[in-house]
């Protein structure tokens, strides 16, 4: 145990002194994980306006359970509800802390469980595990990843009790907790765990049939713990199933074998994106050195030495990195899986020190690293520090090994050696780390200004009768998370893509292929989405300004026969507002290069020289907007000059306001593309004055005079007797179910946001939502918990000593008495 903390607290004291020292956070760690614990924080307080199941903050409405599984079912994620809200950044870094010493403290039981050794050495390759590159360099900023850390060393335990065949019940815990945690970093984990196993199988001779029991022992253990996981395993599916497909990416191509050895080196980073798997430099020279140490047992090094091969040979072929990343690599990070073929580097160097290392072992462990530090610095860039840290530990920690091996019986000798070590790891981890962190983009957001966005939001609130959207300004991609407001911004792996198409098609802008989303910006589009308060830009120190207008309700009534018409984002948002409020003229070519139009799909536009220019006729004094969606370029037009920047089919743009239509109602913009570029047919629309505050006025008259909504449910009350379909301003994701006065109603589509047919007339309808998969996984994991129970108690009995039967306990007694 004492063995087991030691290695946290090394592990954890390194990690916070070298964020202390950088004063940065890992890459990405305000974007994603502050505002969803944020979020979390809210839902455990009581003060948002969903649940586990739905989110009524992001999306304008999606579910949620997916996500919660994903992005917050670390189980020292709850350590959020601690600390006030606006500490996100810390609590954030409480977690990764937390999660880091857990699974450094179970790597150190691990390796003492691989093989017994020094208990001090042990707590030492343990940090190498805890401190990885992996950890500094991605999983920091991610503490749903960072479970798939704990849950190595944890299956790697399960491994170990299977093979001495004890503990079932509790290893297929072990697997639930593992899968339950992330279901995605378990999957590779169980993996690195299930070759650990082999290797452990087969590395010593076994007779086959104990070899069989630990083999069936492993594979039952692994499906019953998976298959108690199931109602994550299950809404995680359907959740894929129905997500927003993740962008394109390049294929891996060739890296070069410089470039994957580079990362082996500490204080490596950055560049082409290839897998962080340094463990330290003595990691690396304990494990180069694994093959000349003849403590070993040959077929122990071989096996060992052959597992890691091939391990390291599928992270350089693209078909086995599509294996190790569950059949997609990621868009965000193609190695995610790293800490996987760390932990593995970490448990061999181990099996190499906990059996003395030679001089023989460490002259050929020094030598392999020079090969590799060689090849590295011959075909990528290292930086100095990395120089610094290998020639450092060139020196110092072969000494210490030699001293500890040559004088292992005197304890002021190997106490000196080992605090030697201890040190030597420990600044090399800080510097790794403070190298990784330094490297980080400067966090340009202002905690003073988040707490005065979260203000303004909430005290535009308006919620159920209408929503407080904080865009356009954004802090970060998910701020309606963030600030808790009831907007369109969301990024999310399991975004689904009924939600990513609906605004998209009404001129929201997204990035990541659909997967990062932003709320709509024009006053058509907030209308739809009963958008009552939002923040504007605006100048420092805040950088927004708040900023409202009129809504209709969040459910609105479309009178029986209303058509729908999809020809351009104008008439998308006319038809689900019921009123036709743009003028939309087909632009003219103007001057400048001539552009090429292609039907209905748009326009091309030349890149370079001096630009092309369109003419539109619109009704004077009203508001004119460009929609470019994937144009790349300069946008001019009424006063009005910025920057789209879209590329199709990963950046989609905003529609964007141009300014007011001249008295002569000419409207021009002038195009200067930085390539060849597409633009839609009509991409020019002007909101009449005074038509979306009539349309407006109709839908409130018409629409709910009444909103009530649940965490995930929502009922209206309507004017007597409405007719028609029922929009209500959320996405037409599956799972929703509704009733109209009483009665069983189908949910449908309008255009993507859902529609319920109210019949010959209707005055009250209700809607609720539960995650598809939630039921068919919550049957499947009690069904299966009987299992557990079952062996659990079989075990019990077997283990009660057996009673004799009465009559001869009356015998015997008879007998010890005499008679």
């Amino acid at each position: 145990m004492s063995v087991c903390a030691g290695a946290a607290a090394l592990a954890v004291g390194g990690y916070g002194l070298a964020a202390a020292l950088s004063g940065r956070w890992p890459a990405g760690a305000g974007e994603v994980a502050v505002p969803y614990h944020a979020h979390l924080w809210d839902l455990l307080h009581g003060r948002t306006t969903g649940d586990l199941l739905f989110n009524w903050n992001s999306g304008y409405g999606v579910p949620f359970l997916a996500d919660f599984f994903a992005y917050l079912m670390n189980p020292f994620s709850w350590l959020t509800v601690l600390l006030p809200r606006d500490q996100g950044r810390l609590a954030v870094l409480l977690v990764a802390l937390a999660t880091i010493g857990l699974a450094t403290a179970l790597m150190a039981h691990l390796l003492g469980r691989l093989h017994p050794g020094p208990r001090r050495l042990r707590a030492l390759a343990a940090v190498g595990y805890g401190l990885c590159a992996w950890v500094l360099d991605v999983g920091g900023a991610a503490p749903m990843w960072l479970w798939g850390l704990v849950s190595l060393p944890l299956l790697g335990l399960v491994g170990d009790w299977c093979l001495h065949e004890r503990r079932w019940v509790a290893g297929s815990l072990c697997v639930a907790l593992a899968w339950a945690g992330n279901l995605y970093t378990a999957a590779l984990a169980t993996l690195a765990a299930g070759l650990l196993f082999a290797v452990r199988l087969f590395a010593t001779p076994r007779p086959f049939r104990h070899r069989a029991r630990a083999t069936g022992r492993a594979v039952t253990a692994t499906t019953v713990g998976v298959l108690l996981a199931s109602p994550v395993l299950f809404v995680a599916v359907r959740a894929a199933r129905g997500a927003q497909p993740e962008s394109p990416v390049l294929p891996l191509g060739p890296a070069g074998l410089g470039g994957h050895l580079a990362r082996l080196l500490p204080t490596v980073q950055g560049g082409r994106p290839l897998p962080d798997v340094a463990i330290g430099v003595l990691g690396l020279l304990l494990v180069c050195g694994l093959p000349f140490n003849r403590r070993v047992r040959v077929r122990e090094r071989a096996v060992w030495c052959t597992a890691l091969v091939l391990v390291v040979l599928g992270f350089l072929w693209t078909p086995t990195v599509v294996v190790w990343h569950g059949l997609a690599i990621p868009a965000g990070g193609p190695y995610r899986v790293a800490f996987a073929l760390s932990g593995l580097l970490v448990l061999a160097g181990w099996v190499s020190l906990a059996h003395r290392p030679d001089l023989l072992t460490l002259l050929g462990g020094a030598a392999v690293v020079a090969v590799v530090a060689g090849l590295a610095a011959g075909r990528q860039s290292v930086p100095a520090s990395t120089w610094v840290v290998l020639g450092v530990g060139a020196v110092v920690l072969p000494a210490a090994l030699a001293v500890l091996d040559r004088r292992h019986t005197d304890r002021r000798a190997t106490t000196a050696a080992t605090w030697v070590l201890g040190a030597a790891v420990l600044g090399n981890a800080v510097w790794s780390g403070y190298a990784a962190f330094a490297s980080a983009p400067a966090d340009t957001v202002s905690p003073a200004a988040v707490r005065a966005g979260y203000a303004a939001v909430r005290a535009g609130t308006d919620w159920p009768a209408g929503r407080s959207d904080p865009g356009p300004h954004a802090f970060t991609a998910n701020d309606p998370l963030l600030l808790d407001g009831q907007g369109g911004g969301y990024a999310s792996g399991s975004l689904p893509t009924v939600a990513a198409l609906l605004l998209h098609d009404l001129g929201a802008g997204w990035t990541a292929g659909g997967r990062q989303v932003a709320g709509v910006t024009d006053p058509v589009g907030r209308a739809l989405f009963a958008v009552r308060a939002h923040l504007d830009d605006g100048p420092p120190p805040d950088g927004f300004t708040p900023a409202r207008a009129a809504a209709p309700p969040l459910v609105t009534v479309l009178p029986p026969g209303a058509r729908t018409d999809t020809s351009s984002v104008w008439s998308r948002q006319e038809s689900l507002l019921g009123s036709q409020v743009y003028d939309t003229p087909l632009p003219v070519p103007a001057g400048g290069s001539a552009p090429t139009l292609h039907g209905t799909s748009g326009w091309s536009v030349p890149g370079g020289g001096e630009g092309t220019m369109f003419s539109a006729t619109c009704t004077p004094g009203g508001t004119a907007y460009f929609h470019g969606v994937w144009y790349r370029g300069t946008v001019s037009g009424l006063g009005t000059s910025y920057r789209s920047d879209g590329e199709q089919p990963t950046t989609a743009v905003a529609v964007h306001r141009l300014g007011t239509v001249p008295a002569d109602g000419v409207v021009r913009v002038t195009l200067r593309s930085d390539a060849v570029s597409q633009v839609p047919a009509r991409p020019i629309g002007c909101l009449r004055a005074g038509a979306l505050e009539a349309a407006v006025t109709r839908l409130t008259a018409t629409g709910a005079t009444r909103v009530e909504a649940g965490g995930h449910s929502l009922g209206a009350t309507l004017p007597a007797g409405s007719a028609g379909t029922a929009l209500v301003s959320v996405p037409a994701t599956e799972g929703w179910s509704c009733s109209v006065d009483g009665g069983a109603a189908a949910p449908g589509s309008v255009l993507g946001m859902l529609a319920v047919p109210l019949g010959a007339g209707a005055s009250h309808l209700a809607c609720a939502f539960r995650p598809p998969g939630l039921t068919d996984g919550l049957t499947v994991s009690s069904a299966t918990a009987a299992v557990p129970v079952l062996v659990a108690v079989f075990a019990r009995l077997s283990r009660r000593p057996t009673r004799a039967p009465r009559r001869d306990r009356r015998r015997a007694a008879r007998g010890a008495d005499g008679t």
